[in-house]
């Protein structure tokens, strides 16, 4: 190359890393293959595998975010296959699993709650993506969606922990999957717990409830864990109502 051409190359431009890292992109896998599998158990018929394949992603998906913060190793590229895999994990497998359990039995009708689930995973994942930093971080526009599919597959889970048919309620659980799906994309608020500081000393009480939850849920891991997550997706609503009587009251 002749010195023209050197004087012609801008001597700060350095050559673009076409590397990911690694690390916190195998939680994601991890959760993107728990939510391919909680699809292929449930086409198989084992319905318990299935939803706690869900619940399994819930915990991978909670961990890659903060192990990308603690290791300083967020990238765009991360927060897309995150997105992405959210969707499988808790849009689609959440929706083909009850499908495949009970939804199934009632024909169009059921095909088309579990896509209003579906619908309203979507949505949500995308209208969140579009809201970063410009939102309060002490909520979540909507219910999210995590919460939405345990509120899904712990049902799942519960019913067939106890040999519980969902047949004679087959009505009654199409429109509470069209339900979770059409909170996702709600404008109610759901408390995000993100201004939760764990560095901080908290009393001694606080400490005491939360192994006393955790013995509860141990009881019954899928009754429990269901009913925590199902009051989680009712809270939203209840705090609008309640805030919307008092705004009414206060005038």
């Amino acid at each position: 190359m002749t010195d023209f051409q050197n004087e012609d190359k801008p001597e700060s431009v350095k050559p673009r890393s076409r590397g990911i890292y690694l690390l916190p992109n195998l939680f994601t896998t991890g959760a993107l293959f728990s939510g391919f599998y909680a699809v292929v158990a449930s086409m198989n018929g084992h319905f318990e595998n299935a939803a706690v394949a869900i619940f399994v992603a819930m915990v991978l998906d909670g961990l890659d975010g903060r192990v990308a913060r603690m290791t300083n190793t967020s990238s765009a590229f991360g927060a897309e296959y995150d997105s992405l895999a959210d969707m499988v994990s808790f849009g689609v497998a959440p929706s083909l699993v009850v499908f495949n359990w009970v939804l199934d039995d009632i024909g169009k009708l059921g095909w088309f709650a579990a896509f209003v689930y579906v619908a309203g995973a979507a949505l949500r994942l995308a209208r969140f993506n579009t809201q970063i930093g410009s939102t309060d971080k002490r909520y979540f526009i909507g219910l999210p969606s995590p919460a939405a599919a345990a509120a899904v597959a712990g049902l799942v889970w519960a019913a067939t922990e106890y040999d519980i048919d969902g047949g004679p309620y087959v009505y009654l659980i199409a429109a509470y999957v069209a339900i979770v799906g059409v909170l996702m994309v709600s404008n109610v608020l759901y408390y995000s717990f993100k201004d939760v500081n764990l560095k901080e000393k908290v009393p001694f009480l606080i400490l005491a409830g939360i192994v006393l939850a955790v013995g509860v849920i141990s009881i019954s891991p899928a009754i429990f864990l269901w009913i925590l997550f199902l009051a989680y997706a009712i809270s939203g609503p209840l705090l609008w109502a309640w805030r919307k009587s008092k705004h009414k009251s206060s005038m």
